[in-house]
């Protein structure tokens, strides 16, 4: 829905990146103008699974995802080459 209506994209990136490098790395890689570069660290979440040998607890880990907005009338087109 981000992409639809609001010309924005997610990407999960790596922990030590900066805003700036997440900008420099979306231009590169798809040709577009980025306009804002958002960042957010996801907190990692228990996960519980019963099985029959008992109760398996386990975590999965944090991650960092960053929310590109791009210029108006610019997209990103993902599947175009399939």
């Amino acid at each position: 829905m981000l992409s639809d209506k609001r010309n924005k994209y997610s990407f999960v990136v790596k922990k030590d990146v900066n805003k700036i490098e997440v900008k420099k790395a979306v231009e590169a890689m798809y040709q577009v103008t980025v306009e804002a570069v958002n960042t957010l660290v996801m907190p990692g979440k228990e996960k519980n699974r019963s099985t029959r040998a008992g109760l398996i607890r386990g975590r999965k880990a944090s991650f960092k995802k960053a929310i590109v907005t791009l210029a108006a009338g610019e997209e990103i087109d993902f599947f175009g080459d399939i």
